[in-house]
């Protein structure tokens, strides 16, 4: 067959067997030669927790709440389907050595509308979440200090949307930085942040008088949905694998560095959504820092961490949104001004989405459902199928990917209706 940039390329042996690595000098030999990268294993797997882990963790618990106790078979299940899929974004970069980027493989199975769609997804989850990051600063800094709000023209703004205008202040000249390396070490401590964060409840829960006393409920079939969405949302770091892939020294290991990921995350995902349902109950919010006392020092800690990620995280997951939007005015995209402009608009337009929608729970349950399970497991499914040409016959490894895109389109169906609609209810 031949691929849409070009090169002829073999994708029949199938992920569910044991495949045999060829050697750098084999793929040199049959033209199929990849250029190695630099950063090694360990970097890699440092990179790839990174991806993983973000502000995810914070909802766990309440997804937990959502669908009760047997939910986390769901998470299970949610966890090895998006590894799989990882697996697959893989073998689908192997078709052709052009394929550097997530959209790129969009073009290279469906050409310039598959990009379209991948650049969609992508950039629509991203701006999502940096929404949602202002949201969970308002929310937390307003659980810290209630009684801020001031007064402009008349016009009383309370403390909430108080502190997601100053937050944003705070953030836009980050924005404005053309050169984010130094941003990028800092946004690098979401492991260990996670680590933290997931620490200090347990120190909250078990020295702090809070104790973990809810039982919780077996099955909750209402909030299945709002929890399968919850749990897509923590596993939504595809769109960076192809640069993780590329960017690996030995690339025949990158299937151990996502396994490594997936399970590290995993059990610290549902750590914390086990620790935060055990202390919280029912009663647990969509971000289980707010139910933390806040005088008590292991909750400052946990939510001061919270707090400092998406602040620096903010410029880095924009800036892919930037640049899309400068490469549609290309007569633009050089002048410092322009890009200043689209960088404050950007800002801006957060902040208003924000104020307007300021449910972190419902968005980040919204983002889950349509836009996670669409750009981490529906996509690299679907691509997959169609570059390898496995859709034409009906083996194990078709049935599994089959499986993986039903239960992807249920969560996207269910999950989007009831975030949609727990949205417009609390409007």
């Amino acid at each position: 067959m031949e691929g849409k940039l070009g090169h002829e390329y073999s994708l029949a042996a199938p992920l569910v067997h044991h495949e045999k690595q060829r050697s750098l000098e084999d793929l040199e030999s049959n033209g199929d030669y990849r250029d190695t990268g630099t950063t090694s294993f360990f970097k890699t797997c440092f990179n790839g927790l990174n991806a993983l882990s973000g502000v995810g963790i914070l909802s766990v618990p309440y997804a937990l709440s959502s669908g009760g106790w047997l939910s986390l078979i769901l998470l299970l299940l949610i966890a090895v389907s998006a590894f799989y899929s990882g697996l697959l974004i893989t073998r689908c970069m192997d078709a052709d050595t052009n394929i550097k980027t997530y959209p790129d493989i969009g073009e290279f199975a469906f050409g310039k509308k598959g990009r379209m769609v991948a650049s969609f997804f992508m950039n629509t989850e991203l701006y999502l979440v940096v929404t949602g990051f202002l949201i969970l600063e308002g929310d937390n800094l307003y659980n810290l200090f209630p009684d801020m709000g001031f007064e402009i023209a008349g016009i009383r703004i309370g403390g909430r949307q108080s502190f997601v205008i100053f937050v944003a202040l705070i953030i836009l000249p980050t924005v404005w930085l053309y050169s984010l390396s130094l941003l990028s070490y800092i946004s690098a401590s979401g492991v260990l942040a996670s680590i933290i964060i997931l620490g200090s409840i347990l120190w909250a829960g078990t020295f702090d008088g809070i104790g973990f006393h809810g039982k919780g409920t077996l099955l909750n079939l209402n909030g299945i949905s709002t929890a399968a969405s919850l749990y897509a949302f923590c596993y939504c770091a595809h769109p960076v694998f192809p640069t993780l892939y590329t960017s690996m020294r030995n690339k025949r290991q990158f299937s151990k560095v996502l396994l490594f990921c997936f399970v590290f995350c995993t059990i610290c995902y549902a750590s914390m959504a086990v620790l935060g349902y055990l202390m919280f109950g029912s009663k647990v919010e969509s971000q289980v820092t707010l139910n933390l006392p806040t005088e008590k020092l292991s909750s400052k800690v946990a939510i001061f961490t919270t707090l400092v990620n998406p602040i620096s995280k903010y410029a880095l997951m924009g800036t892919p949104i930037v640049n899309a939007v400068e490469r549609y005015f290309p007569r633009f995209d050089k002048k410092r001004s322009f890009s200043y402009f689209i960088r404050t608009a950007l800002v801006i337009s957060t902040v208003i989405v924000a104020l307007a929608v300021p449910f972190f729970g419902y968005l980040m349950s919204l983002v889950g459902a349509f836009l996670s399970v669409t750009a981490s497991m529906l996509l690299p499914c679907l691509w997959y199928l169609k570059i390898s040409g496995n859709y034409r016959s009906f083996g194990l490894e078709s049935m599994i990917i089959c499986g993986i895109m039903l239960m992807g389109i249920s969560i996207v169906i269910a999950g989007t209706y009831t975030s949609l609609l727990e949205i417009i209810r609390h409007l």
